[in-house]
């Protein structure tokens, strides 16, 4: 039979083999006290086991609350397996399996996973990305480089007809792709369906006289219901996106959304220092990206390096590269990575290094629209950035004969590279 295995984060002030084993338990077919019923026979083919243990530290401070003063605390990184059986194919009960009442045990003071590892099961119910990266790719047109977006600033406030003209302005800078904020959906003040027909107006005339047609990513996130009343209207526009806060609808509502949308699903992750800010606590985006990309997510954010929020360069280099990660042989559903927050053409270099290719989406708000030139200078200074990567050229170098770059090194550079 086949299992899934998970892979933790530990900390406890009792035996690291007594808190696993506690976890284990409560994570399959155990409780505090044994059961009737709970026979040996029962346990073997259903409990959890334990696969590694390995200690990696101690320490007299407690990483969460609920500790006793004055002791010792271990730390280590634990593996725990369970068989298929226990879970069947599906997303919503690995989750509770994974994730269920692990927290809230007393048993430890640190908790977090680290990573997961699925059966080819799992590829075959849920089929991942319908578009990923090469169906974006086709739908851009942008073949040979990172595809190049922004997105709609004020965040909200702007009224239909005033998106539009910021559009506008932006397709003629020459930018690949487009996306509302995660904070504006169906607001009262740009209700999504006049948004997308003003919008898409723009964007299909521009494709018209340029051939170039701008991906816009509608802000669809609603109820599911309505979420396939937005779909629909994009559709009906001509539109080639939808995004979804990912954090708000769940798996399940991701999955659904996956079912009957004809379009890619831009996943933001909004929300997502909730399960990641404590560094003994919550979820990796190494492990969280495999589900959303099971689920369906075509697009997925991992931050960007030297980025504006809390999380390391260390960390976006691990979730960017997690993204790109085939999840089985045989069906890789790759996802296109998005990097965005505080990026602008000089953090370029560094992210192909790391992606190892120009395979993610480059997302600069205020480094193109902020821009000295003017956004059309912004689009050009971050593909300027890429051909000064792509030709293992540096960034000061390359600006010598290249306007756009050089003003945003002049610009951004001071304040922004580290």
């Amino acid at each position: 039979m086949s299992r899934i295995y998970a892979t933790y984060f530990l900390e406890t002030s009792q035996s690291l083999e007594h808190a696993a084993s506690v976890i284990a338990g409560e994570q399959s077919c155990g409780t505090f006290i044994t059961t009737p019923g709970e026979t040996p026979e029962l346990k073997e083919r259903f409990g959890a086991k334990i696969e590694r243990l390995e200690p990696i530290d101690k320490t007299t401070t407690p990483s969460l609350p609920g500790g006793k003063p004055g002791s010792t605390y271990y730390q280590a990184t634990m593996t725990l397996s369970w068989p298929l059986e226990n879970v069947g194919v599906n997303l919503p009960t690995l989750i509770a399996t994974l994730l269920g009442n692990l927290f809230e045990l007393s048993d430890h003071t640190g908790l977090k996973l680290l990573d997961i590892t699925l059966p080819e099961e799992f590829s075959g119910r849920y089929p991942g990305p319908a578009f990923g990266i090469s169906g974006t790719r086709t739908l851009t047109g942008v073949f040979q480089r990172p595809i190049i977006g922004t997105i709609i600033k004020p965040s909200v406030g702007l009224t239909p007809s005033a998106t539009a003209e910021l559009v506008q302005q932006l397709c003629d800078a020459g930018i690949d792709f487009i996306k509302d904020d995660e904070l504006m959906a169906d607001a009262p003040h740009s209700p999504l369906a006049e948004r997308v027909e003003r919008v898409m107006a723009v964007i299909n005339s521009h494709a018209q006289k340029t051939g170039k047609k701008v991906m816009y990513a509608v802000n669809a996130t609603d109820e599911l219901d309505a979420m396939k009343r937005h779909h629909d209207v994009i559709v009906a526009h001509e539109g080639t996106c939808l995004m979804a806060s990912l954090h708000s609808m769940g798996f399940a509502g991701l999955s659904a959304l996956r079912k009957f949308s004809q379009l890619p699903i831009h996943g933001h992750r909004n929300g997502w220092g909730l399960y990641n800010r404590h560094p003994a606590l919550g979820v990796s985006y190494v492990a969280w990206q495999k589900l959303w990309r099971l689920a369906g997510a075509d697009h997925l954010h991992v931050n960007g390096l030297r980025n504006k929020f809390f999380e390391s360069d260390a960390s976006v280099a691990s979730s960017l590269r997690a993204v790109l990660t085939p999840l089985f042989p045989d069906a890789p559903l790759a996802a296109m990575p998005v990097i965005a927050s505080g990026q602008w053409a000089g953090q370029v270099p560094d992210t192909v290094n790391v992606a190892q290719s120009g395979d993610f989406m480059f997302v600069a708000g205020g480094g193109i629209i902020a821009h000295p030139g003017g956004p059309g200078a912004g689009v050009r200074s971050v593909i300027e950035a890429w051909e000064a990567a792509h030709q293992r050229i540096s960034l000061p170098e390359y600006a010598k004969n290249h306007t756009a770059l050089r003003q945003a090194l002049e610009t951004f550079g001071p304040t922004l590279v580290q």
